[in-house]
């Protein structure tokens, strides 16, 4: 198909997200280079500019002045034929500093095992960039297997860096530099290093580790996230260790699951000039393909695959677990109310509570036993539940039943137990969910009705007699339905 045609195929795609944020079409992934830079926060983002697989990276560029409306501008990075990137400007962060923005990525090329890290500056607010002209870091370190994907801050008078690594002895890794500079750097040794370590439900965090990241929080303590890869899979899920620094070397806690759906990967960090933590993601197809990456033919129909999650402030608890809520700013995202809904609902006289669009910020409370219930097709026959477990106080999300085309994947996953009545804050993006507990934890899949329909919430009970539950639904608005309210004011 031209370019024209493939847009004009994905404007009428039912699943194509209406809030979360992807060009109007083709393939992307990793979030990158996030950073708020002369006035604005900046989302860069692994893009193929020519076709919905994955391949022939590039930096994509949103940015805002807000976290609300967004602009889509020119692909920011490419790569240059023949040049140590030759096969893709692959994944890694941006600074800004001293007026200026640079971006540090993994250049990619074909005859290397590892991806060395090279930079690019930008004087022109992160619209174009002008690449350093070799590599910044051109080998890895001796006794590692993998070696990827830059993190770049700055740490009182100097410069760190960690890249995300895999060890001959087995271990996932970060590995640490150090710069005066943004142009000189010397390695510093193993930041944090562990073997393969379980994780809920059968994942672990895998021999090596993408897109390391760093947080260090006020209070002194910090948190180390990773993406864990498989050597023989690839991508699996998104990870943290949660601790402390000394001498070095982060101190870490036992390992923890990011967010658990099937669906999360590549977590990325900007820190805001309010002292935040703000935390975006890639969010991947649950279609026909193989393996995370491979061709699917679904996806060439379609025309596009992949988005980055919507914003999530990230903050630590008592115990030094990480804390996910969606970004505050998206509050200026609801628009109009369609439920305002309480009371009792059991499994045998279960509750409508009626329509909802496909892009929805609900916010739901269920006693043990409650399920809530989107229907997305007329007959009742297509839909997906989210049920606060009678026994085990865990919240279930299921999309078994989520979709009548046989090529969408499904299965079910848990969050951790929550107390006698869940709190959720649920973002439905036409073939997303984005799933909170009041506790701070996420999950998040894809799910791709194909029922013609208006979507319904319907709530009812499993296990007990009746449950009582309370429900806000809001419209979760488009760029363009912000921008035709605020016109019509």
């Amino acid at each position: 198909m031209t370019e024209t045609e493939t847009r004009a195929v994905v404007a009428l795609d039912t699943h194509f997200p209406a809030a979360h944020l992807r060009p109007p079409a083709h393939w992307i992934n990793d979030p990158n280079g996030l950073v708020f830079h002369d006035g604005h926060y900046h989302v860069y983002f692994q893009y193929n500019p020519h076709s919905a697989r994955h391949a022939d990276m590039h930096w994509g560029h949103y940015r805002s002045p807000d976290l609300i409306d967004w602009e889509l501008l020119p692909v920011a990075l490419a790569p240059t034929p023949g040049g140590d990137d030759k096969d893709g400007v692959w994944s890694g962060n941006a600074v800004s500093h001293d007026g200026r923005l640079t971006a540090f990525y993994s250049a990619r090329h074909n005859g290397r095992w590892h991806q060395p890290v090279t930079s690019a500056v930008s004087y022109d607010g992160g619209t174009t960039f002008t690449k350093r002209g070799r590599l910044l870091i051109p080998d890895a370190p001796e006794g590692t297997t993998m070696f990827r994907d830059p993190y770049v801050w700055r740490d009182g008078d100097r410069w760190r860096m960690l890249v995300g690594a895999a060890l001959a002895d087995g271990r996932g890794a970060a590995l640490q530099y150090a710069s005066e500079d943004l142009d000189e750097w010397s390695y510093e040794g193993v930041f944090l290093a562990r073997p393969p370590h379980p994780l809920p439900g059968g994942r672990n965090t895998e021999e090596g580790w993408e897109c390391a990241q760093y947080a260090a929080f006020p209070d002194g303590t910090g948190a180390v996230l990773a993406s864990a890869w498989d050597p023989q899979d690839g991508a699996s899920c998104a990870i943290y260790w949660p601790g402390r620094e000394q001498d070095g070397e982060f101190h870490a806690a036992s390992p923890q699951l990011l967010d658990y759906g099937p669906d999360f990967y590549a977590p990325a960090l900007l820190h805001t000039p309010d002292g935040r933590w703000l935390m975006w993601a890639w969010i991947w197809e649950a279609r026909d393909e193989e393996y995370v990456g491979a061709p699917s033919e679904w996806t060439d129909e379609a025309g596009w695959a992949g988005m980055l999650s919507l914003p999530r402030e990230v903050s630590p608890d008592p115990d030094g677990e990480l804390i996910q809520q969606p970004a505050r700013e998206l509050l200026a995202m609801r628009g109009e109310r369609r439920i305002a809904a309480a009371g009792k609902a059991s499994a045998e006289q279960p509750v409508d509570l009626g329509e909802v669009a496909r892009a929805t910020d609900l916010m739901v409370t269920l006693e043990r036993g409650g399920r809530l219930r989107l229907l997305t097709s007329p007959d009742g026959t297509e839909y997906l539940d989210i049920v606060h477990d009678q026994v085990t106080g865990e919240v279930v999300v299921d999309r078994d039943h989520a979709s009548l085309d046989s090529r969408a994947k499904r299965g079910s996953w848990r969050l951790p137990s929550e107390r006698p009545t869940a709190t959720l804050r649920i973002l439905l993006d036409h073939s997303v969910a984005e799933v909170f507990t009041a506790s701070g934890r996420s999950l998040t899949l894809r799910f791709y009705p194909v029922g013609d329909g208006p979507w319904r919430v319907q709530m009812g009970a499993t296990g007990v007699d009746s449950v009582a539950y309370t429900v806000g639904a809001w419209d979760l608005s488009s760029p363009e339905q912000r921008m035709a309210r605020r016109a019509g004011t």
